[in-house]
């Protein structure tokens, strides 16, 4: 198979859309790690920022779609490309609901947020941990003050779309005594709701009832 039938079969399966007499749903995957400007080497399992604000882009002026439904189970990635991607979902008119499947680690969880109503499967896990960086640091302020700024934006979006407090999150970020060799906070699926960073647990089948009680209200508003 050529590299441009590869490309085209995970183009497919980036985005698909179902249909019948309770609306038309698009269904966007965010898997493995959020690749942002730099390529990542061709084992690792990766969601393209490129390949996936144009197709919301479609989601938004597509008139044929009623809603948008965000599957999750990425390890995290590239901040500010999962950032971006979690602020065009936030940003979208249509109805859009989001479910963690598996893990939605790092920058997974704004993300996770930035749909109107979050769910979460029982067995999977957030992880919340202060934000990374890779190669070279200058070992000035300004960096540290430029990464400090960065994770503020961070929060912030978290805060903005969803239940948790700033300072209740930053906290899940600094804990030293529950992630080993590491900082940070481990939320399995019920735990997530309780902090108020998810809005509810749930299955594929509860999601998609809500997205299509989100798409009636819509759709009866308009009317």
């Amino acid at each position: 198979m050529s590299e441009e039938q590869n490309q085209e079969q995970r183009d497919v399966a980036d985005m698909i859309t179902t249909k019948n007499s309770r609306g038309c749903i698009r269904c966007l995957n965010i898997i493995g790690t959020i690749e942002g400007h730099a390529v990542l080497p061709s084992g690792t399992k990766t969601t393209k920022y490129e390949h996936v604000m144009p197709q919301l882009v479609e989601v938004e002026e597509d008139e044929e779609i009623d809603g948008l439904l965000v599957l999750l189970n990425t390890v995290g990635g590239d901040v500010e490309a999962g950032l971006a991607i979690a602020e065009m979902i936030s940003g979208l008119s249509k109805p859009k609901v989001s479910l963690v499947l598996g893990g939605g680690h790092s920058i997974g969880v704004p993300l996770a947020v930035s749909a109107d109503v979050s769910f979460i499967a029982h067995s999977a896990t957030m992880t919340v941990h202060p934000m990374r960086t890779n190669g070279v640091v200058i070992g000035v302020s300004q960096s540290f003050e430029y990464m400090k700024r960065m994770q503020d934006r961070i929060i912030d979006f978290i805060v903005r779309n969803s239940n948790i407090e700033y300072e209740a999150y930053k906290k899940m970020m600094l804990t030293t005594d529950e992630i080993a060799n590491d900082v940070g906070s481990v939320l399995f699926g019920e735990k997530a709701v309780e902090c108020g960073v998810i809005d509810r647990v749930g299955s594929l089948s509860d999601a998609m009832d809500t997205l299509y009680g989100l798409i009636d209200k819509r759709k009866k508003r308009n009317n």
